[in-house]
């Protein structure tokens, strides 16, 4: 929390994005037989599995375990998150009339949620919550095109060719995200990150036209709930002046901008977090060792500076590397202060 606000702190906080999940044993066990959205809907499955991380590496922040897509399958839209593929629309929005079926999202649609966080924030003590959810762009990507996209063709279609559309889509998906997000504030998580993960995929010009002015809307409607909001998308080292203009107090940057590079891209009065490649953890350990201790090298040019990696974690990771990690990074930064 003092990272994200820009206050000194004995030693360089870590978590990692995915750091609950496929990665581990024990998540494997308690989502055997349980579909993704099931789990998204389970207060004591969130519980255990935001957990399990921390148990297990001494992060220095939990994540709320949840989707993207959870609140757009709270409202009724007709999705499912298939396994090795990802989210899938049954009938993507490509005009007016598929604007109905999104409604505002309340509190008590996602009720499982509140739950949740209450009882995490117990079990958390001084550990701070993440919650998140899906920005506008990338939840408006997968709702258009129907599933995963390479291009982004349907979608850039309706942003450059029937921009009122867009604009009214783009319009609902802010009011989903911002109730969402009010949610789980209410309910007792410290601080909130919105996902952009797919906004890579347009131009800056494209960007402050058609995707700035709904996620800044997001932020500034936060802003007076007290948490630290952290802005995340890949592929977006020519967004980041962009990103840092919408309003969170943390940019998140990925693996392909150095940090010291970032910070001047980043607008003055912003903490970064990142960026260690995840891949990386798959070299042997003394290549891990220098990778990371450059990130902290470089994260010191930063006014505040969160580790993470510059993505969430790969499947297939060995959870013992990322624990080794955490200590690397909270011994080694501790040391340089």
């Amino acid at each position: 929390m003092r990272a994200c606000r820009r206050l000194p702190v004995p030693h360089t906080p870590v978590w990692y994005m995915r750091q609950a999940g496929r990665s581990l044993p024990e998540y494997l066990r308690v989502r055997e037989g349980v579909a993704m959205l099931e789990a998204c809907a389970r207060p004591d499955l969130i519980v255990e599995i935001t957990m399990q991380p921390v148990r297990r590496y001494g992060v220095d922040a939990a994540i709320f375990f949840s989707d993207i897509m959870v609140p757009l399958k709270a409202i009724g839209v007709d999705l499912d998150i298939k396994p090795g593929v990802g989210p899938v629309i049954a009938d993507p929005i490509r005009d007016a009339a598929g604007l109905n079926v999104l409604r505002p999202l309340t509190p008590d649609d996602v009720a499982y949620v509140t739950e949740a966080v209450g009882g995490l924030v117990g079990e958390l003590g001084a550990t701070p919550l993440i919650g998140f959810a899906g920005a506008p762009f990338t939840l408006a990507s997968y709702l258009i095109e129907g599933g995963p996209s390479k291009n982004h063709d349907h979608t850039k279609a309706m942003m450059y060719g029937r921009p009122e559309l867009w604009a009214r889509l783009m319009d609902r998906l802010a009011d989903i995200t911002l109730a969402f997000l009010k949610v789980q504030i209410a309910a007792g998580a410290s601080a909130v990150q919105l996902f952009d993960s797919w906004v890579g995929a347009v131009a800056p010009q494209d960007y402050r036209e058609s995707v700035l002015p709904f996620t800044s809307r997001i932020f500034r409607e936060l802003e007076g709930l007290g948490v630290p909001r952290i802005h995340f998308g890949v592929g977006t080292g020519e967004l980041l002046g962009l990103m840092g203009e919408a309003g969170a107090d943390v940019v998140g940057v990925d693996w392909r901008v150095p940090l010291d590079e970032a910070v001047h891209r980043v607008p003055p009065g912003k903490a970064l977090q990142g960026n260690l490649d995840p891949a990386l953890l798959f070299a042997p350990w003394e290549v891990v060792e220098r990778r990371a201790r450059d990130v902290l090298d470089r994260g010191r040019t930063a006014e505040g500076h969160v580790f993470n990696l510059g993505h969430g974690v790969l499947p297939s990771t060995n959870p013992d590397v990322l624990a080794r990690l955490t200590d690397f990074v909270h011994e080694t930064s501790a040391a340089g202060r």
